[in-house]
């Protein structure tokens, strides 16, 4: 089993802009499953590109920022190199790496803290699953980016058929929120890097936050 902690990358960081639509809000666990898949998706489209190369071979940065319809709406048309994904209603952009101290005025601008959505129906479990440990108490940003953080590093870690045979199927993806001990119970069968947290926000330093699982669905 690997571990993964996330590390501030100076040079280059993914922004990934999360629907908070006021008056229709995503429920949370189709939020934080948009997030995650817009990343890899962004990835996967053009995974030759240098800054992706330079940026997939670091501590694969992110950051998961909020926007209203209207901010999302100008976010999609401003850049047109975007991957948009969508889980039910929820909906999230995925944008290539850019420096991390010179972000755009349109995303810099986007909070970052603070993302929450409502509890809403969990998403049915999936052959594979992102975990995430509930005893961290994350907010839906937080979580959003441990998600990616861990779909992302099993999408560089597993076998390329593998991942093909995930892209062919459409991307499913579930999200088992789970108390710590079946969370650490888990750990050894994971299918994935273990994500740890740097612990800049919300959480203390070196928390285990993430990991993917695959499992038979019922």
């Amino acid at each position: 089993m690997s571990e993964y902690t996330e590390r501030s990358l100076h040079e280059l960081v993914q922004p990934i802009i999360l629907l908070v639509d006021r008056e229709e809000p995503a429920s949370e666990q189709h939020g934080i499953a948009a997030a995650a898949l817009a990343s890899v998706q962004a990835f996967m489209r053009d995974p030759d590109n240098p800054d992706w190369q330079q940026w997939a071979t670091g501590a694969f940065a992110k950051s998961v920022r909020r926007a209203d319809a209207k901010m999302f709406a100008r976010v999609l048309a401003a850049f047109p190199e975007h991957v948009l994904s969508t889980v039910g209603q929820a909906s999230a952009i995925g944008l290539p790496p850019m420096p991390a101290a010179e972000l755009p005025k349109l995303l810099a601008k986007l909070q970052v803290s603070g993302t929450t959505l409502p509890t809403g129906d969990p998403l049915p479990p999936q052959p594979l699953n992102i975990a995430l440990n509930a005893s961290l108490d994350m907010s839906t940003g937080k979580a959003a980016a441990q998600a990616a953080h861990a779909l992302f590093a099993w999408v560089l870690e597993s076998k390329p058929a593998v991942v093909e045979a995930w892209a062919a199927d459409g991307f499913p993806v579930g999200i088992l929120e789970l108390p710590a001990k079946e969370f650490r119970k888990g750990l050894r069968k994971s299918a994935g890097p273990v994500i740890q947290d740097a612990g800049r926000t919300e959480i203390e330093p070196g928390s285990t936050t993430a990991y993917v699982t695959a499992r038979k669905v019922k």
